[in-house]
C-alpha cells in the first residue's frame, strides 16, 4: 500500500545537470526541493559523459607534452601509458565531484529520493518505485510524492544504430568506451559528431588506430567549414582515417575482434567499435503521454520557450526536450541543462523569464585541436540572405601559442556587412585551436550582446595571451590592424 504522498514545493524527476541545478537553485530560493534518481546524482554529465571524457582527454593531452618535451629542452624519455592509472585517476575527479555536489544537496536541504519516478495523478505527483528516499529522505520503499510544480529532467542515454547491438565488448557505446579497462589496438568510431571526435583524439594520440566513419558529408556538424579544415588536417597528420558520406551495414565478430562491413567498401578488421552517432531521450514509461505531457515522434518531451509542457504545473529541462518552434536539434549540452533549470525554477516562482537564444549558446569540443563556438557560421549566414564580411587570423603568430608549442588553428569572426561595406553587428565567432574552450567566453558575450566590431575592438587584450587573436581578429575589421 503506498503511503500518503510527501508534500514539497518542487518534485524533479532527474538528478543530472539540468535536475540538480534546478533543485539547488530553488532551494537557494526557499523552495522545499525533491529530487528523483535512478542511478547517481550528477547523471551522464558527471559519472559517465562531459566530466570523465574530458579527463582521459587531459591524459591524451599530457602524453603529447611528455612526447614533445625534448624541444623545451626537458629530457625525457618516450611516454608509456597505465591505463589503469589514467582510470583510477578518473574515477577519483569523479568520486570527489559527486560529494561535492552530494554534499551542495545535503547543506541546501534537498531531500534526494533514489528510485524510477514516473508522473501520476495530475501530473503533480511523482511515484518512486525501486527505490526509496535517499540521503535527507525518511522510510523506504515505494513512495509518492507530491509538489506544487514538478520539473521533468530525465536526460539521455546513447543512441544505438541497427546491427551494432553494444556487448560492452567489442561494439561500444560512450558509456562503456569511458570504463575500458584498456585501449584498443585499432578501432572504428561510428559518427563524426562531438562525442566521436573526442574519443577519436584521445585513442590516435594513445596509440590507437583509428578510423572514423560519418554518414554526413562533413565531421563536426554545424561547425563553419574553415574550422573543420583544421580539426581534418590534424586528424591526418596524426593517422585518423576520416571517411565521410559513407553508410555501415553490419560487423562480422571474429577472435577478439570484428569486421566492420561498409557499403560499397572493403571491411575494416578492428578490435573495437564505437558507437557515437547521438543521444535519445529518457521518456519511455514514465507516464508522460498518459497524463498529456506531449512528447514527439522522437521521443522529445514537447515544451514552449518557457518551458512548460502543456500540462499545469509541470515544466522540462535539459537533453528530453524539443522546444516548440525551434526547428534545429535541441542543444544537448549540460551548461543548458543548467540554465534550463533556473529558468524553470524562475518560472515557478512566477519571477520573468527571458527564453534562451539557442542559436546563440556556446558550443565546445574537446578534441585535440580544440573546436569553440558562438553564434552563426559564414554558411549558415550567407544562407539565411545575410551580407557579411569575415575576418579570420591563424593562432601561428600568437607569441602565446608558439611559447606552448601549439600555434595550429584560427579564429573566425562573421559580422554584418552595412551599405559602405564596413562591419557591424558580430553575429558569429568561430574557433580551433589551444586552449579555446577556455577563450570563448568574450566571443559568447560579444555574440549575445549583439555587440559591433567598433565597440569590442576598443577592448585591451592582455599580452602575452591567446585571447589576443581574438582581439587581432575583431580589429582587422575595422578597417585597420596590427598584426593582420
Amino acid at each position: 500500500m503506498v503511503p500518503t504522498a510527501e508534500q514539497f514545493d518542487v518534485v524533479i524527476v532527474g538528478g543530472g545537470p539540468g535536475g540538480y541545478a534546478a533543485a539547488l537553485y530553488g532551494a537557494g530560493a526557499g523552495l522545499d526541493i525533491a529530487v528523483v534518481e535512478r542511478d547517481k546524482v550528477g547523471g551522464t554529465c558527471l559519472h559517465r559523459g562531459c566530466i570523465p571524457a574530458k579527463e582521459l582527454l587531459e591524459t591524451a593531452h599530457v602524453y603529447r607534452t611528455v612526447a614533445g618535451a625534448k624541444e623545451f629542452g626537458v629530457l625525457a624519455d618516450q611516454p608509456g601509458l597505465d591505463f589503469g592509472a589514467t582510470q583510477a585517476r578518473k574515477q577519483k575527479v569523479v568520486d570527489q565531484l559527486a560529494r561535492g555536489l552530494s554534499g551542495l544537496l545535503k547543506n541546501r536541504k534537498v531531500t534526494v529520493f533514489s528510485g524510477e519516478g514516473s508522473l501520476a495523478g495530475d501530473g503533480r505527483t511523482v511515484r518512486v518505485t525501486g527505490g526509496g528516499s535517499g540521503e535527507g529522505g525518511s522510510g523506504g520503499g515505494d513512495v509518492e510524492l507530491r509538489g506544487e510544480a514538478v520539473i521533468i529532467a530525465t536526460g539521455s542515454v546513447p543512441r544505438t544504430i541497427p546491427g551494432f547491438d553494444v556487448d560492452g565488448r567489442v561494439v561500444l557505446s560512450s558509456d562503456e568506451f569511458l570504463a575500458l579497462g584498456s585501449l584498443p589496438r585499432r578501432a572504428v568510431v561510428i559518427g563524426g559528431g562531438a562525442i566521436g571526435c573526442e574519443f577519436a583524439s584521445t585513442m590516435a594520440d594513445l596509440g590507437t588506430e583509428v578510423t572514423i566513419l560519418e554518414a554526413l558529408p562533413k565531421i563536426l556538424p554545424g561547425c563553419d567549414e574553415d574550422v573543420v579544415n583544421v580539426v581534418l588536417r590534424s586528424f591526418k597528420r596524426r593517422g585518423i582515417d576520416v571517411r565521410t558520406g559513407v553508410k555501415v551495414t553490419g560487423h562480422s565478430p571474429g577472435d577478439g575482434g570484428t569486421a566492420v562491413q561498409v557499403e560499397g567498401g572493403d571491411p575494416i578488421e578492428v578490435d573495437a567499435v564505437v558507437v557515437a552517432v547521438g543521444r535519445r531521450p529518457v521518456t519511455e514509461g514514465l507516464g508522460f503521454t498518459e497524463l498529456g505531457v506531449e512528447v514527439d515522434d522522437r521521443g522529445f518531451v514537447v515544451v514552449d520557450e518557457q518551458l512548460r509542457t502543456g500540462v499545469e504545473g509541470v515544466w522540462a529541462v535539459g537533453d528530453v526536450i524539443a522546444v516548440r518552434g525551434w526547428d534545429a536539434p535541441h542543444p544537448q549540452l549540460a551548461h543548458i541543462g543548467f540554465v534550463e533549470g533556473m529558468q524553470a525554477i524562475k518560472g515557478i516562482l512566477g519571477e520573468t523569464v527571458l527564453p534562451v537564444d539557442y542559436s546563440r549558446v556556446p558550443w565546445c569540443i574537446y578534441c585535440h585541436p580544440e573546436v569553440a563556438f558562438a553564434g552563426m557560421s559564414e554558411q549558415a549566414a550567407r544562407d539565411a540572405g545575410i551580407d557579411v564580411v569575415v575576418s579570420k587570423h591563424a593562432y601561428g603568430g600568437n607569441g602565446r601559442a608558439m611559447i606552448i608549442g601549439d600555434a595550429q588553428g584560427l579564429l573566425k569572426v562573421i559580422a554584418t556587412a552595412g551599405p559602405d561595406g564596413r562591419a557591424g553587428q558580430i553575429l558569429g565567432v568561430h574557433m580551433v585551436g589551444p586552449w579555446v574552450t577556455e577563450q570563448l567566453g568574450q566571443a559568447y558575450l560579444a555574440v549575445n550582446w549583439e555587440a559591433t566590431v567598433d565597440e569590442v575592438a576598443a577592448f585591451i587584450q592582455p599580452h602575452p595571451t591567446l585571447s589576443e587573436v581574438f582581439g587581432e581578429t575583431v580589429l582587422s575589421l575595422t578597417g585597420r590592424s596590427l598584426h593582420g
